[in-house]
Order: structure tokens, then sequence, then C-alpha cells
């Protein structure tokens, strides 16, 4: 996959293992660089609570990639949740890297792994379900 100029956080995948069939990256990220709340392709925010509980739930009960949300095509090798407190514990920089959650999958089918290769699916997507709030 191209490299770009500027990194950017929404939702790209930012490694592949084509030997092993493996992708990482940023599955959601719930502030920009310079700490602004990001706001997603529908217009929304999610705070980092709210997607803590959101990615602890994912992978205690699912662990699984899907195609457009549906077929199941590949299983969690990888999850961090990032905050703050935790990049402190670790003895980095609070902002060392930014709030969200870093996954990786192995991706088990065929045709979903091309697209993955030709760059057709070149990011994560989340999906859930919530309830909007006037902030």
């Amino acid at each position: 996959m191209p490299e770009t100029a500027t990194p950017t956080l929404r939702g790209k995948i930012a490694k592949v293992d084509a030997e092993e069939r493996l992708v990482f990256g940023w599955a959601s990220v719930v502030a920009e660089v310079d700490g602004s709340p990001l706001v997603d392709s529908q217009g929304d925010i999610l705070d980092l609570p709210s997607l803590e509980s959101a990615v602890y739930g994912f992978v205690e009960d699912s662990r699984q990639a899907g195609e457009m949300h549906t077929k199941r095509v590949g299983r969690l090798v990888e999850s961090f949740m990032v905050t703050p407190e935790k990049l402190e514990k670790m003895g980095l920089a609070k902002d060392a890297l930014p709030p969200g959650a870093w996954m990786g999958f192995r991706i088990e089918n065929d045709e979903a792994w091309e697209k993955v290769k030709n760059g057709e699916y070149s990011m994560f997507s989340i999906g859930g379900v919530g309830e909007r709030s006037e902030a």
C-alpha cells in the first residue's frame, strides 16, 4: 500500500503481513493528533469510555472480522485499547499514541483477502448500535 505524506488515523490498514494473511490498524480513534475530538463520516463523535466498553464487548463476545459487517471472513488476533492512563503506566507520554482501538485480524476468506491485497479493502469499519445525543 502506498505511503502518504501525512499520517492518517481514520481506520486505515497500517500493516499487512501477506504470508500470514494478517492486517493491522486503527479500528477507531476518538481524537485527532492535536487532541480535538474526531468526527466520523456520519458526523458523530465517540468518546473514549464508550469506545473502550464497545471494544471490550467485541473482544469478549465476537472477535470476528466481517465483510461489510455481515459475512465472517476472519478473526481477531490482536487488540489494544489505547488510553492515556495505559500509556503512562507503560512509561510513555500520555499522548504518545492517539486514544483509540488498534486491532489485527487474520483474513481467512480468499475473496476478502484478495480485496485487501488489491486495495479495495483499505480500512477497518466498526459497526454498532448507539444513541445520539446533543453535546
